[in-house]
């Protein structure tokens, strides 16, 4: 019930995300009858249901349930007996909530899908593309380069149509577009590029060790130097040209960035949260356009970030105090507003930080997950040549709303 209400919340749409309804006794005695139970009305209620992910929690795990052993039980009873001849795949996917985080769930359940279906057959030509955990804006923003370059991509996941629309017959329950020839056709591509260090990269290199499909991690492309290596990597990989389509799209946002990088946004000083490769990309933009991300908050405690070559370039190469922090939460970020004079220009982070905000009168940008307190934030990329104008022009009303409502300066609006 938590995933589904946080999904709907942020995406403000209805989600079809079934439980096994755990109980007390369930978590004392063992609960993998309630799984042989839940698949069996999951594929009764929904015909064309093809792909279940059993995905573990705190609780089962804990107990030691055999999921692994169930998904084999089922196999071999439920599906040929009653399922004769339907395509049914089922997959076991290990998330405990004690071992990292959402966003080692995430890797996690990337890998095993494309682990569960990729097969070797004939190059098809594409490159595959894992976006991380990102926005149905943002896919459509990495679809429209590639597209601009005229490279075919399997995108994983396509989560465009997450955006459900109202239709004369009725309501839609949002699915994605991802399809099961899609996870299949992984291992015959060109390449793999995923945007995140922390959010794909495993399936990545499972695809380059099993099947020898070459792997590329990152960068994030927010912003315009991460974009540039974006389209720099995808033309290494395919062969194909970066257009001047592109170029003029550069140069729009180079002079969207402008028009307030010096006047506006340098030297404002500024707190991060967010998932750990979307908030090191949102402080590596921060740098480019001359603002101080004095406070860059990881939320759990990856040991690979202290020697991730983000954190060490920013860490070696920044001329004022910056702290990254990983195993963070918002206590770190209150406690040095409050307590160790932390003064800040602007917070970047998403909606359940939005009570500090509040509290100590500072302006802040939503962005990441969830966004739920904002509407329509998914629909806009933070990728790309428009994300990084989009970003800078919010980063930069929410400073300007703030000039007005402290009368600070609040006259250069008249003439700038």
């Amino acid at each position: 019930m938590f995933v589904r209400l946080l999904i709907s919340q942020h995406l403000k749409e209805s989600f079809e995300i079934a439980s096994s309804s755990l109980h007390e006794d369930g978590a004392v005695f063992g609960a993998c009858n309630r799984v042989e139970e839940a698949v069996d009305v999951l594929l009764m209620r929904y015909p064309h249901v093809k792909v279940i992910p059993i995905i573990s929690t705190c609780s089962t795990e804990v107990i030691g349930d055999d999921i692994d052993g169930v998904v084999r039980k089922l196999n071999a009873e439920l599906l040929p007996t009653k399922y004769a001849g339907r395509e049914v795949h089922l997959i076991p996917i290990h998330t405990p909530s004690f071992v990292g985080s959402m966003v080692t769930g995430y890797d996690i359940a990337v890998r095993d899908f494309v682990k569960y279906f990729a097969q070797k057959g004939e190059p098809n030509g594409k490159l595959n593309l894992i976006t991380g955990w990102v926005n149905p804006g943002d896919v459509a923003a990495l679809k429209h380069l590639l597209d601009e370059m005229q490279v075919d991509a399997t995108v994983l996941f396509e989560i465009e149509s997450f955006d459900s629309p109202v239709m004369p017959d009725g309501n839609h329950t949002s699915h994605g577009d991802t399809t099961v020839e899609d996870l299949r056709s992984t291992a015959n591509a060109v390449g793999t590029l995923a945007l995140n260090r922390y959010e794909g990269a495993k399936a990545a290199r499972y695809l380059e060790d099993e099947f020898q499909v070459p792997a590329s991690i990152g960068p994030t492309p927010v912003g315009i130097r991460n974009t540039d290596a974006f389209l720099a990597k995808v033309r290494d990989m395919t062969g194909k040209p970066i257009p001047r389509s592109l170029v003029i799209e550069r140069g729009i946002a180079i002079d969207a960035l402008t028009d307030l990088v010096h006047m506006h946004l340098a030297d404002k000083r500024v707190a991060i949260f967010a998932n750990p490769d979307l908030a090191l990309a949102l402080a590596e933009f921060c740098l480019d356009l001359e603002m101080k991300p004095l406070l860059v908050l990881l939320g759990d405690d990856n040991p690979n970030y202290e020697t991730d070559p983000r954190v060490e370039a920013m860490r070696a190469n920044v001329e004022f105090p910056m702290e990254i922090i990983s195993n963070a939460d918002f206590w770190d970020l209150e406690d040095r507003i409050k307590n160790r004079g932390l003064k800040l220009d602007l917070i970047l982070g998403h909606s359940k930080g939005r009570f500090i905000s509040i509290d100590y009168n500072i302006p802040m940008v939503r962005v990441g997950f969830p966004t739920y307190d904002r509407a329509g934030l998914y629909r806009h990329p933070v990728v790309g040549y428009a994300g990084a104008m989009w970003l800078a022009e919010q980063m930069a009303n929410a400073l300007f709303t703030d000039m007005e409502h402290k009368k600070t300066k609040e006259w250069i609006l008249n003439v700038w």
